[in-house]
This record gives C-alpha cells, structure tokens and sequence, in this order.
C-alpha cells in the first residue's frame, strides 16, 4: 500500500487507471469476523457510480465500494513464472485453438465466431482475440443472431490472470447479464521432462480414433460432428493402452503438436486400473512422439476443482499459466463444455 511521508495510508488510483493492475485495501464488510481491512489485487475492470471492480487472476470479480476504499496503488504486472516454458497469453489461445477446431467458423473483425453443433464449449464459442471491428453491444447482439441461426446458445469463451489476458472483457459480460458457466485452467510444462517420466511400454499410438479408443472416451454417444473435431489439428496422434478386453482399453490420450507446441487431452484411465501410473505412460509416449516432431514444449487444460489431476500434472513439471472461462448469453441454455 502506499504510505505517506506522515505515515497515512493514500489512495493513488483514480478512475484513469481503469484497465490497469492495482493493489487495494478496504474496510472489511461489517460483521464479518477477523481483520479489519481486506487487501485485493487484480485489474480494476470499472469505476461506477461509486463502486470498483477488480478482476482477480482466478477471474472472480470483487466489488469495493469507493467509501469503504483506505488505500490504493498501480501494481506492475505479475512477474513472470519460474516454471513452463515461456509464453503469450495470445499464442497459446491460438495453439489451443487449432488443437480443437470447430467444423464452422467465421470471423467478426478479429474475432472468431466456431460452432461443432455443440460439441463442446471450446469449438462452440466465440474467440475473442482483438477488436470486433464494432461496439460491444453491435458485437454481441452478431454473436447472439450468429448462433441462434444454429440453434445454439451464445457462449464467448475469454482469459484471466495473464499479461494480455482479458478481464476488461470479462467484466463487461458481467455487467450485460452474460453468465460464467465454466472456470479451468491453462497449464504449460516441458516436452522431455514428460518424455523421460515413463518408458511408456505397452501404449499404442495411432492417428485415429478406433472404436475402443471411443469406448473409453468419456463422451459416449460420439457424434461425426465430435469425430471430427477429435482427428482435426495440425498433427494428431492417439494413444491407447489395451486391456483385458479388446474393446474396453485400460487408458487413452490425445495429443497434437503444433510447431513448438505439443497439447495433451483426453487423458482417461479405466477406474479399475488407476494408480497403476497408466496416465503417466501414455504421456510419455505421446510426449516422445512429439519430440521427434520437434515440439519442446506442453500444454494442457484442467479443471479447478479436479484436485487428482493438479496434483499429476505439477508432478510432471506443468504449471498454471491463466485461467479461462466461457460465458454464456443471458437466458439461454448450455451445451457440455
């Protein structure tokens, strides 16, 4: 906080500094046990009619009252992380992209509108990379018209937490009615080290999805739509690991490498076999396979709150790079992410 010559506490934020990284203390709500300031770091997102919004890296958004404000500061930016290879919050969203193109799209300035006919939020959701090439209002009302042409449920799927990453946006959704329906994350970590994790023995790799690759798939019922967007992508590799039974496999992944880039999906284990490190091979196999492809670095997507999968994936070297989120129109239902 910043502190006076007289050793007074001040606010040094005003209005301006609205899409900036800030740092500030507020009176604790009344009633509320335990200290008697709250301290809050994120983007502040708006300044109206006496209330600040500020943006957390997790994506929450705070509400402060200006009169319950004791003292504020511009922050720079976070520092950069010591683990993960380094990385855009803007290239990584495009490497995710391509990993999982929808079957249409179409671009609305710099914005790109995909649709899969549901198939998952990510290739039914808007990307909104840039500037629309119109006001935000005109750019959602397209939005809305666009997928309602296809029967779907609006959903623009935005970042937080990250040089770049989008809470202004966020923020302005929040305030029209738009709905957060989905947070998870973003980690990234190193090829080899996932390489040299498992020898991998007994997995099998192959460019399409088999029948009992798709049995174990947690999305029964895989549509063309779905196989599509599954074998679509620079340079897709399947992995599956057989078991007792030919057509129930004991573990499966997904994997596509994209230049430097190597991304990790699907990643499922048959609940009998679990703890047995089949996840880990069939990393380290798809990982060896992208080495040769050149890829050096990884990145994969998890949920918050799936606490199995975060402690595996920082076993392996990954670390949180930012969060993101996709946020539906007001109204309206939703699709499986």
């Amino acid at each position: 906080m910043e502190i006076s010559a007289a050793g007074r506490l001040e606010v040094r934020i005003t209005v301006a500094d609205v899409g900036k990284r800030v740092s500030v203390r507020r009176l604790s709500e009344p009633g509320v046990a335990g200290e008697k300031f709250t301290d809050t770091v994120g983007v502040l997102t708006s300044w109206d009619d006496g209330v600040l919004r500020i943006t957390r890296k997790s994506g929450e958004s705070v509400r402060v009252p200006e009169s319950a404000l004791v003292a504020g500061k511009v922050v720079p930016s976070a520092p950069a992380r010591r683990r993960g290879p380094a990385a855009s919050y803007e290239e990584l969203a495009r490497v995710a992209a391509r990993a999982w193109r929808p079957v249409e799209s179409e671009r609305l300035g710099e914005w790109e509108l995909r649709a899969a006919a549901g198939f998952t939020r990510r290739a039914n959701s808007v990307l909104p990379l840039g500037d629309p090439g119109m006001p935000l209002d005109e750019a959602l009302t397209a939005v809305r018209r666009w997928y309602a042409e296809r029967g779907l449920p609006a959903y623009v799927q935005t970042a937080t937490g990250a040089e770049g990453t989008q809470e202004p946006l966020c923020a302005e959704l929040e305030r029209r009615g738009w709905v957060r329906e989905v947070t998870a994350e973003v980690w990234t970590g190193g090829v080899a080290q996932v390489a040299d994790l498992s020898e991998g023995t007994g997995v099998v790799l192959s460019r399409e999805a088999d029948e009992a690759w798709l049995a174990r798939y947690q999305r029964k019922g895989v549509s063309e739509v779905a196989l599509r967007v599954l074998a679509d992508g620079p340079s897709v590799w399947f992995a599956t690991v057989p078991g007792a039974d030919p057509a129930a496999p004991a573990a499966i992944g997904r994997c596509v490498v994209d230049g430097r880039w190597a991304s990790f999906a699907a990643v499922e284990v048959d609940p009998a076999q679990r703890r047995r490190g089949l996840a880990t091979a069939v990393m380290a196999a798809l990982a060896r396979r992208a080495l040769d492809e050149g890829a050096s670095a990884a990145w994969l997507q998890v949920e918050t709150d799936n606490a199995g999968a975060r402690a595996l994936y920082a076993g392996m070297g990954f670390a949180a790079h930012h969060a993101y989120h996709h946020y539906r129109e007001p109204a309206s239902a939703g699709t499986d992410r």
